[in-house]
C-alpha cells in the first residue's frame, strides 16, 4: 500500500483491528492452544530467575513478535477485503494453515466492508454508482428495441469500445437521429440504466430538454454559464458522467459551441478530465432522409436489415450540414468532427408496432391476444398515403392505447 493512502484508512483500520483483537474466544485468532513446551519453559524460567531473566526476556520478545506479525496479517487482510490493495502480498505472506480470523472479527469485517463500499470506494469499476453492464445492455436492446438493427449494433459497440479504453482521447459523443417514437429516448434510458446503478436518477447522469431547460434565446448567455457549470460539477462528482440532450435540434447553436470544450480532445493536464464522459444528443433531424432510404429499399424489394451504416450515415451527414435554422448546422460540432457516431433510427412498420404493443401489455402484467395487438396497431396513422408503410408516431403512444382494452 502506498504511503499516501495509509493516513486516510488508519483511523478506520485501527478501530477495526481493536474489534478484531477483542473478538472471539480465541483471542488473537484461532490458533488453538500454544505449544505446551514453550509455556512450561517460561514458567520454569520465572521460578528460577525472576521476571526479568534472560530466558523470560526472550520468551516475551518472541510473543510480542508473534502479536506484531498477526497484527500485520489483520491489516493486510483488511486492506485486501476493503480496498483491494496488497492482496498478492496477503496471499504470499499468509500465516500457517491453522490461522484464521475469529468469527466475531469476520462479522465485524463484513459489516465494515459493506459500510465502506456504500461510499463507492471498492467496486469493480472503482465507483459503486457505476455498473457498466454491457451484457445487460446488449440483451435488453436485442429483446426490446424493435426494427433498429443499426442502432443496436452501433450503440453497443461504441459504448463497449469506449469503456474498454483506459485513457480515451476524448469524451464519447453519440448523436441519435430519426422520427419521433422510433426509440431514441428508449435507448438513452437503456444506456443510463445499464451503466449506472440508479439509472436516470443517478447523480452521474444529467438530462437536458431543450425547450424546458433553455426556452428563451434572449437568456442564452445565462444558459451557457449554467450549463458549463453543471457539466463541470457533475464530472468532478462523477468521473464517468452521462449527459443527455433531448430535442437537440432546438438547442441554440451557441449552447452547443459552449460545451464543445467538454467533448474535444483533452490536452490540459492538471485540470478536470472530461475524457470519460458520454454525451448523447437526441434529434428528429435527419428523419426524412432516413425514411426515404428505408422506403427505397422496401420498393426495391430489399429487406431493411440490408441498410448499412456506411450507406445511411453519408446521407445523414449531408442533411445535417444543410444551412437551415438548426443548432447542428450553425455550431462547430460537425465542422470539428466532435460527434463520434451518427446513429440512425429507422421508421417503424406495422409488425414493429405490434411488438411494442406486446411489450406494453407484458410490462403491465396484462394478458393479450393477437387480435388485441392488431387492434392497437390499426389505431396508429401510417404513411406514405399510398403505401401506408411506416407509423407516423412510431411506438410513442402505444402504451396509452392499450388502456382501451382494460376491463
Amino acid at each position: 500500500m502506498g504511503q499516501g493512502r495509509l493516513p486516510a484508512h488508519l483511523g478506520l483500520a485501527c478501530c477495526l483491528l481493536l474489534l478484531l483483537l477483542l473478538g472471539g474466544s480465541g483471542g488473537l485468532g484461532s490458533r488453538g492452544p500454544p505449544p505446551q513446551g514453550a509455556w512450561e519453559e517460561e514458567q520454569g524460567t520465572v521460578a528460577e530467575g525472576g521476571p526479568w531473566g534472560r530466558t523470560r526476556y526472550e520468551a516475551v520478545k518472541k510473543h510480542l513478535g508473534a502479536v506484531g506479525a498477526l497484527s500485520k496479517q489483520y491489516w493486510q487482510y483488511l486492506a485486501c477485503k476493503v480496498w483491494q490493495e496488497g492482496c498478492e502480498e496477503e496471499e504470499e505472506s499468509s500465516p500457517s494453515p491453522g490461522w484464521s480470523l475469529p468469527v466475531v472479527g469476520q462479522d465485524y469485517l463484513e459489516i465494515l466492508s459493506a459500510w465502506y463500499c456504500g461510499f463507492g470506494k471498492c467496486c469493480k469499476t472503482g465507483d459503486c454508482r457505476i455498473v457498466n453492464n454491457i451484457t445487460g445492455l446488449e440483451a435488453d436492446l436485442s429483446g426490446q428495441l424493435h426494427g433498429q438493427h443499426l442502432a443496436k449494433e452501433v450503440v453497443v459497440q461504441a459504448v463497449q469500445g469506449f469503456l474498454r479504453r483506459p485513457r480515451p482521447e476524448k469524451a464519447l459523443v453519440l448523436s441519435f437521429h430519426g422520427w419521433s417514437g422510433t426509440g431514441k429516448n428508449f435507448v438513452a434510458r437503456m444506456v443510463a440504466s445499464h451503466l449506472y446503478r440508479d439509472g436516470l436518477k443517478s447523480e452521474c447522469v444529467r438530462v437536458f430538454i431543450s425547450l424546458f431547460h433553455f426556452p428563451h434565446h434572449k437568456y442564452v448567455d445565462s444558459y451557457k454559464a449554467q450549463l458549463k457549470k453543471q457539466i463541470s460539477e457533475t464530472v468532478q462528482l462523477c468521473k464517468q458522467s452521462l449527459f443527455i440532450f433531448d430535442e437537440a435540434e432546438k438547442l441554440h447553436f451557441s449552447l452547443l459551441d459552449a460545451i464543445k470544450p467538454f467533448m474535444a480532445r483533452y490536452d490540459n493536464e492538471g485540470q478536470v478530465d472530461y475524457r470519460r464522459s458520454i454525451f448523447l444528443f437526441l434529434s428528429n433531424l435527419g428523419g426524412n432522409t432516413i425514411n426515404e432510404v428505408a422506403l427505397d429499399f422496401w420498393r426495391a424489394g430489399r429487406a431493411r436489415e440490408e441498410i448499412s451504416m456506411e450507406f445511411l450515415e453519408q446521407r445523414l451527414r449531408l442533411e445535417l450540414q444543410e444551412p437551415e435554422e438548426n443548432g447542428y448546422a450553425r455550431s462547430h460540432l460537425l465542422e470539428e468532427n466532435l460527434v463520434d457516431f451518427f446513429v440512425p433510427f429507422l421508421p417503424l412498420e406495422y409488425h414493429h408496432v405490434k411488438l411494442c404493443a406486446r411489450d406494453a401489455f407484458l410490462a403491465r402484467g396484462l394478458p393479450y391476444t393477437e387480435a388485441a395487438l392488431d387492434e392497437v396497431a390499426r389505431m396508429m396513422v401510417f404513411v406514405p398515403t399510398e403505401e401506408k408503410l411506416f407509423s407516423a408516431q412510431g411506438c410513442k403512444s402505444v402504451s396509452q392505447r392499450i388502456n382501451y382494452f382494460l376491463p
